[in-house]
């Protein structure tokens, strides 16, 4: 069986020229810059926006890559960077904080929504929004280290390298981030707490009520999921693993944004 070519075969291969291995790296790229872009910023829209920008920006300073590093490392520094210079989306203008959101939980709880077992696109489409909701609540320096180093599972080394920051204060905001996490989570989350009230067919209602999520149309769902499905994959690890299995575990549906073909026919008009 033929193995898989590594990244930056493909990449040294994209910076001599060859059209066809440019559009298979950014194809190899999109999913994760666009899984770092949404889970930062949380709307879809803006996500998908940024994730052309970064990928418009590693096209084009490819060249600069001098492939000391592994390029994957390279590309989330770039995105990064873009990321850390947008402007605050509209969910982070809301200045969420962990007790803010709490409150939040509580008031949208009811019984007319999905039961336990019910499969619902409902249903993830209010598991992923809340997870990503709840990242907001950390200012941004502290969700980057979170996402790349818990749901990205970086090491250390490299997302200290991505974020161009010390390693021992990226071990700092990891274990911040962590900590505050784990403690929300524990408290809250049904998903990975046996006394938490919070479910997430139960938000069904008040989401609906309110714009969070419609009926028509998913921003996060890919598949249906039921409350007690997605606990049962949370806990199929050790129990100090369960609040990252929480977000570990989503699986927002892909960009709706072809960027590879975007780029290809921005570097030539006349290619099909």
């Amino acid at each position: 069986m033929t193995q898989p070519e590594a990244l930056e075969d493909v990449a040294r291969r994209a910076v001599d020229g060859d059209r066809d291995a440019l559009d298979s790296l950014v194809r190899d790229l999109q999913g994760d810059v666009y899984g770092l872009a949404l889970r930062m910023l949380w709307n879809r829209e803006d996500a998908e926006d940024a994730t052309q920008e970064i990928l418009v920006r590693v096209v084009t300073r490819l060249a600069q890559f001098d492939f000391r590093s592994r390029l994957k490392t390279w590309v989330y520094r770039v995105a990064v960077n873009y990321i850390l210079d947008v402007k605050k989306s509209p969910m982070e203008r809301l200045h969420l904080t962990f007790d803010r959101f709490a409150e939040d939980l509580a008031d949208g709880m009811s019984t007319d929504g999905p039961m336990d077992a019910e499969r619902s696109l409902l249903v993830e489409e209010v598991k992923i929004g809340c997870t990503l909701g709840m990242l907001q609540c950390l200012d941004r320096p502290h969700r980057l280290a979170y996402v790349l180093g818990e749901i990205l599972g970086m090491s250390g080394p490299e997302a200290a390298d991505a974020l161009e920051i010390a390693p021992d204060v990226f071990r700092k905001r990891l274990q911040h981030a962590r900590a505050v996490i784990l403690s929300f989570t524990r408290s809250y989350c049904g998903l990975a707490s046996d006394t938490a009230a919070c479910a997430c067919n139960r938000r069904v209602p008040a989401a609906l009520r309110v714009g969070r999520v419609r009926s028509d149309t998913f921003d996060f769902a890919a598949t249906a999921s039921s409350f007690q499905e997605a606990r049962a994959i949370v806990r199929q690890v050790d129990e100090a693993r369960w609040a990252l299995e929480v977000h570990r575990t989503n699986r927002p549906r892909a960009s709706s944004v072809d960027v590879a073909h975007c780029l290809a026919r921005a570097l030539d008009p006349q290619r099909d």
